[in-house]
């Protein structure tokens, strides 16, 4: 067992650095008239800072006896007795200093290749001082990038224009982003910004890079817009054209169809105006936006919901395409019940669903990655012999799996006098074409025991089969409308 004396140890190394006696080294730091020349060890320096060492082999004591000096004038005094501190006694006090101090601290940390103090110093500065990084957040994402050192700040600054577009960009001219940074940005799923939001600062930050272009496109040459494809060939594959609306692709990308590949632009405008079209594997789904409090659910996900929120509000209800535009949520899902949680009997369901309206309901298909489901806008209920519901607004759907919503099935009501079964022994139901229950006399109390799609009264066909199925989860969500649509 070893004891380690590390407090006496950094001390005594400090003191060191007060000695007038053994230096070996002189160190001028500062520009005029705030300059100061610091003594110090370079045995110490060398072991302490990659750096130090590469400048002092070329500057050893000659034969003359005279000591080593070297000169620092981009770090103040202040700054490089902070740092001294650190290199002799592993201490570093923060409470005082100011972060744009602190940010200098940094600075010269990483012109010192102190890697362990650079970790250190990012991570208090975006632990601590997040308010002041926001304020500043063009002076410190222009610091990030002066060093492949302050990849922790980098990040830090694009996740917070990822998040926070709209604020950052009131700080920092957006058009003097690097390449690589608008390239990092701009493939992010989680963008806080509408698709033809980006589109339009890319289309800004392509003109400031071509400063003698105008900015009415109809103006452009052929040559012209060739420069310009070229000055934004990393960013147009990362802009999400299928996202927009038919409005904004008119308006917006129409006039600048000569910067698209002629396939990407014929197949855009096919998507538009002919709901049949077939869409092709590489098109890149929406960003998430948004995304805090719309759901709870371990069956679907986000582009599931924004298709479930469309049929119900029957907005692009019959394109193809209709997967890959814009998130649409609309809605909150309130959860009301979740198998895995509150069980898989008819009794618990009509405990916490009857009575509430506009319900929809997931289920998870034992065994498959299936998910099958519908939409009723009216109340469920309990009852001892069975009651249909009439509507013309339900609907059911299935989906191949979480994460394969590229060709759902979506099957409105065709017999609305059989729309919805209402009965003690059945959970959520829908006629013939998607029903869950349990044997007559069983009060509701087992689990389910059937469950199938057989096609009745609905006009699609859920499954290719009609046999029964086990249940791996279900989940029912009343759904709320949003103030603002998102």
């Amino acid at each position: 067992m070893s004891k380690q004396f590390f407090s006496g140890l950094s001390q005594n190394y400090i003191e060191i650095l007060e000695d007038d006696e053994y230096y070996d080294i002189t160190i001028e730091v500062g520009e005029d008239p705030n300059v100061k020349i610091f003594r110090a060890h370079m045995i110490i320096l060398c072991y302490r800072s990659p750096f130090l060492r590469r400048t002092l082999s070329s500057n050893k004591k000659n034969d003359n006896n005279v000591l080593t000096h070297i000169k620092f004038s981009n770090i103040s005094p202040e700054i490089f007795h902070i740092i001294l501190k650190y290199i002799y006694g592993g201490i570093i006090s923060l409470n005082e200093q100011e972060p744009s101090e602190i940010l200098k601290v940094l600075v010269a940390a990483d012109q010192l290749f102190l890697q362990e103090l650079i970790d250190y110093l990012q991570k208090y500065l975006i632990e601590n001082k997040s308010e002041w990084m926001e304020q500043c957040f063009e002076h410190i994402y222009r610091t990030s990038l002066q060093s492949n050192s302050l990849l922790v700040l980098q990040q830090y600054c694009t996740n917070l224009m990822a998040k926070s577009p709209e604020k950052i960009f009131k700080s920092l001219d957006f058009t003097s982003l690097s390449e690589k940074s608008l390239v990092s940005l701009i493939k992010r799923d989680d963008l806080q910004m509408k698709e033809v939001e980006v589109w339009e600062h890319v289309l800004k930050w392509g003109l400031v890079k071509n400063p003698t272009l105008l900015s009415d496109p109809t103006t452009w040459s052929d040559d012209d817009f060739k420069t310009m494809k070229n000055t934004l060939q990393h960013c147009l594959p990362l802009v999400r054209f299928f996202s927009l609306s038919s409005d904004d692709f008119f308006q917006k990308v129409r006039p600048y169809k000569k910067l698209l590949k002629h396939q990407t632009y014929e197949e855009l405008l096919e998507s538009y105006l002919n709901p049949n079209s077939e869409p092709n594997d590489n098109i890149l789904l929406p960003r998430y936006r948004n995304i805090d409090g719309i759901i709870d659910s371990r069956i679907v996900n986000l582009n599931i919901i924004s298709l479930i929120s469309k049929w119900i509000d029957k907005v692009d209800v019959k394109s193809k395409y209709a997967y890959a535009r814009e998130l649409y949520l609309s809605y909150e899902f309130k959860l009301l019940l979740r198998g895995s949680k509150d069980g898989f009997t008819p009794k618990k369901f009509h405990e916490l669903c009857d009575g509430i309206p506009h319900t929809v309901t997931f289920i998870k298909i034992k065994g498959t990655e299936e998910i099958v489901g519908g939409y009723n806008p009216l109340k469920w209920e309990s009852h001892k012999q069975a009651v249909w519901g009439e509507t013309k607004d339900s609907f059911i759907f299935s989906f191949k799996s979480k994460n394969n919503f590229k060709n759902p099935i979506l099957s409105p009501v065709k017999n609305v006098n059989y729309s919805l079964y209402y009965r003690d022994v059945y959970g959520p139901t829908f006629s013939n074409d998607m029903c869950m229950y349990v044997k007559e006399g069983d009060d509701g109390l087992k689990n389910y025991e059937f469950c199938r799609c057989k096609q009745k009264s609905y006009k699609e066909k859920l499954r290719n089969t009609e046999d029964y199925f086990s249940i791996e989860d279900y989940e029912v969500f009343q759904i709320i409308k949003k103030d603002d649509d998102i």
